[in-house]
């Protein structure tokens, strides 16, 4: 008689989507860490900068059977996850062809930072209601933090900063739809960010426009703190307009 296959719990599988082109190849975690547990797809600057450990970019095909045996999950596991996947806006599914890594083109970029604009609008304006005093110290600590990279030149330390920032004033808020919205909205634009956050100048840029979200946030004003954030969001997305008038 044969064996019957593994089954695989959904609910303990995550998904990690590794960027190299806005969209990355698919990787699996077995609920091991509290980090990956559940099935949201995490970002990494590692993998933005291309840092892939041999993982496929941008445009490959995802085979099922490839992909599980490589990862030693069953083919109905693979088969789910790309279909999740395909949901986040991060894998495409091609007529008689499979699925494939999607690349999210530019001006899709500058348009997913809109409505991040709005979305974190709202965070920050909770986050300023919401805040207690040890939230302020951090989000103070993190502000100085930032300010001290940029000084040195440390733009890697200064991009995984800003990450902690946003997460953090999310995290604030209590916004659970708002967080979720935003979760997937950012792993799509994931490499987008990370060459913006490395460009020459970016970072005097952006330092001052964090430190007026920091600023309005610890007062407890949330019109001044949602006014900070929105204008943030702003200045990112015609970075981005410029990048593509560039190329």
């Amino acid at each position: 008689m044969r064996a019957t296959p593994p089954m695989v719990d959904m609910d303990n599988l995550a998904f990690r989507i590794v960027d190299d082109g806005c969209a990355g190849v698919l990787a699996f975690d077995h609920g091991e860490s509290d980090e990956w547990s559940g099935s949201h797809v995490a970002r990494g600057e590692d993998s933005a900068r291309g840092d892939q450990g041999g993982r496929d970019g941008p445009g490959h095909r995802l085979v099922e059977l490839d992909l599980a045996e490589q990862l030693g999950v069953t083919r109905a596991a693979v088969r789910a996850a790309l279909l999740d996947l395909t949901g986040e806006g991060l894998v495409e599914r091609i007529a008689n062809r499979g699925a494939r890594v999607r690349v999210i083109p530019l001006e899709e970029a500058v348009q997913i930072v809109e409505c991040r604009a709005a979305l974190e609008g709202l965070c920050a304006a909770k986050a300023a209601e919401l805040a207690q005093d040890a939230d302020r110290d951090l989000l103070r600590g993190l502000g100085e933090r930032m300010r001290e990279a940029v000084a040195s030149g440390d733009v890697m330390a200064y991009s995984k900063l800003n990450q902690q920032l946003h997460a953090h004033i999310v995290r604030l808020s209590g916004q659970q739809v708002a967080a979720g919205l935003l979760e997937r909205l950012n792993a799509q634009i994931v490499r987008h960010q990370f060459r913006l956050s490395v460009r020459p100048g970016r970072p005097q840029t952006s330092l001052p426009e964090h430190l007026g979200v920091i600023v309005a946030v610890c007062a407890g004003d949330g019109a001044a703190a949602e006014k900070a954030a929105r204008e943030h969001l702003a200045s990112v997305a015609e970075a981005l307009r410029r990048s593509t008038e560039e190329k």
